[in-house]
């Protein structure tokens, strides 16, 4: 019986069909990634940022991977790689979540209650702890500088437009060169 395959297929259909944008990463259903908007009322309202997903084999039985791709600072998250502290959502994670709960609860309750104690990020840790003004200011610096809508990835539609305009800029490269070779 391939319960944890339809299970799998179910919970991105749902995530797919929430307000969330997600693009697949190959044919599979195993890695994808998810545009994931700041929680509001927090430092980080406002960032857009990409979320890597990789659901393991036993999903849902055995909590998904989860790794920001453009830059946070928060204590969790490893500033290099993205990663997201495992404990946190193996701790709670439980067959009967999905997606969607990944999106709406765990990665907002994340950056909203930061765990400094069992940091990742070792100076967000430290920051945080002893200056929560100049840490909330840093986590304002990054969502400015690497969580811009454009930086989680172009939306489908923007994408379509670039591609139109390069097509229309090799075809003006075409007149010219072909005005060139006339006379």
């Amino acid at each position: 019986m391939s319960s944890p395959s339809k299970r799998r297929e179910m919970d991105l259909m749902k995530l797919m069909m929430s307000d969330y944008k997600v693009e697949m990463i190959n044919d599979g259903m195993q890695e994808f990634y998810v545009e994931f908007h700041g929680p509001k009322d927090s430092p980080y309202q406002g960032g857009v940022w990409r979320v890597r997903v990789e659901l393991p084999d036993a999903y849902p039985y055995k909590s998904p991977s989860i790794g920001f791709v453009n830059k946070i600072y928060h204590p969790n998250v490893d500033e290099m790689s993205g990663s997201v502290c495992l404990d946190v959502i193996n701790q709670t994670w439980s067959p009967m979540f999905d997606l969607v709960n990944v999106f709406e609860v765990f990665l907002p309750q994340l950056l909203l209650y930061p765990n400094p104690s069992d940091p990742l990020n070792g100076e967000a840790a430290a920051m945080m702890m002893r200056d929560r003004n100049a840490y909330e200011q840093r986590v304002k610096e990054y969502c400015e500088k690497y969580a811009k809508p454009e930086d989680a990835g172009a939306a489908p539609d923007e994408k379509s437009s670039d591609e139109e305009l390069s097509e229309d800029e090799y075809a003006s490269s075409d007149d010219e060169v072909a005005g060139k070779a006339d006379p």
